[in-house]
């Protein structure tokens, strides 16, 4: 299913969801102008699909604790198969790497952290992020604050 594909109502319940995916499903049927079986059909067809890949809550970092963002790029020694694999399987057991993406550019990935501290994080550049297989450079940014939070895909 392609976004061309939507129609004026998943647009909508796709909206509504990325708001809030705990508004009952009356709720949304009510305002898709939908009876609540064909909104949970039409939830569930987007989720087959692969559209909706799963909920969660949204929660706050500072109150979580975690104060500190740092944005890091790493380049690797080289970019073969085998050496993306390693790297992205190691990045993957690190619990405290939020998120980590394969760039274009200067740097070969990027990854989001969160922390309590600098030396938190320190700890973490040294353990984790240095121990890290392939690994040439690593270059981390502090996050001053957050000018626009994501909250959803526009659809």
């Amino acid at each position: 299913m392609k976004q061309d594909k939507f129609d004026k109502i998943d647009k909508m319940l796709l909206n509504m969801l990325q708001q809030d995916s705990r508004r009952p499903l009356a709720v949304l049927a009510e305002k898709a102008g939908l009876s609540t079986s064909a909104c949970h059909r039409r939830i569930k067809m987007l989720e087959d699909a692969g559209v909706i890949t799963g909920y969660g809550a949204d929660i706050d970092r500072h109150k979580a604790g975690y104060p500190m963002e740092f944005f890091v790029e790493v380049s690797l020694t080289r970019l073969s198969q085998g050496e993306l694999e390693e790297f992205e399987k190691a990045v993957a057991a690190i619990p405290e790497i939020l998120q980590c993406h394969l760039m274009s550019g200067q740097a070969d990935y990027l990854m989001r952290i969160a922390a309590r501290s600098t030396l938190e994080y320190e700890s973490i550049h040294r353990n984790r992020l240095a121990r890290l297989p392939n690994v040439a450079r690593i270059q981390s940014s502090l996050s001053l604050r957050t000018v626009k939070t994501w909250t959803g895909y526009p659809i």
